[in-house]
């Protein structure tokens, strides 16, 4: 078993998990992010989490997974909360608080892996393309299964916009969009995708996936596009299968 560990722009969600099967052997536990997204009040928040868990052998593994690019340990990007991410050793600050090793992994990426471990994305040939609509869209590329980190296609430039502001979840809540309105400007995104890595698979993800029958069917793509089966707990599955998974270390 392993803890995983998905921290969000609006949440922090953590359980344990059965790697064996992908189900979670303890409660689901959430807690909102605080206010202003900055390091020492995230950090103190998972540290509660975690001991909420009663996860006290040192020996199990933990993955925290989190919404930026993420090499070796350190945070390059900060989307949906703090600017004081970027830059800073964020693994070592964790570690040091929560008093052991963990395994410090991008929130989409997590997410991705767990579909390919466990869910829509598993034993899928070519390329499977995981999206996270949420508060703001994260993406993961996996080639045969094979992870490739920190794809950051949510922030494509499309029609003058980052396309995160005009097209997550944030923006359909924030704008009161029809599902008409907003799958028009989730299609624009997909094509987009789909003229520039070609993809064999379309996974979607986040919480607003238990309602896919809203949006996905009104969009056109030649990739099949389908929900991910662990839908908003798919960051928890991958973060802690991440942890006892060792990632290339990357240039």
């Amino acid at each position: 078993m392993a803890v995983g560990i998905d921290i969000g722009g609006t949440g922090i969600k953590g359980a344990v998990v059965d790697l064996s099967t992908g189900e979670l052997l303890s409660d689901r536990i959430k807690i909102p992010t605080p206010k202003g997204g900055t390091p020492e009040g995230i950090i103190q928040e998972t540290v509660k989490l975690v001991d909420q868990l009663k996860v006290n052998d040192p020996d199990v593994p933990v993955g925290v997974c989190f919404p930026a690019v993420v090499k070796r340990g350190i945070t390059l990007s900060a989307a949906n909360v703090s600017k004081l991410w970027i830059g800073l050793a964020a693994e070592d600050y964790f570690e040091d608080a929560l008093g052991r090793d963990i395994t410090f992994v991008n929130d989409a990426d997590a997410a991705g892996y767990a579909e390919a471990s466990f869910g829509a994305a598993r034993g899928v040939d070519g390329l499977a393309i995981m999206t996270t609509l949420g508060t703001g869209i994260g993406t993961a590329l996996l080639h045969n299964g094979v992870l490739v980190p920190n794809a950051e296609f949510g922030h494509l430039e499309i029609d003058g916009h980052d396309i995160e502001k005009r097209a997550s979840n944030a923006a359909r809540e924030r704008e009161d969009l029809s599902w008409a309105d907003w799958a028009a400007r989730l299609q624009k995104f997909y094509s987009a995708l789909e003229a520039y890595l070609s993809p064999d698979l379309f996974v979607v993800g986040g919480g607003i996936s238990k309602k896919h029958e809203h949006f996905l069917p009104r969009l056109k793509l030649t990739a099949p596009i389908v929900p991910a089966v662990h839908r908003n707990n798919a960051g928890i599955l991958g973060a802690a299968a991440l942890a006892v998974r060792t990632i290339p270390p990357l240039s």
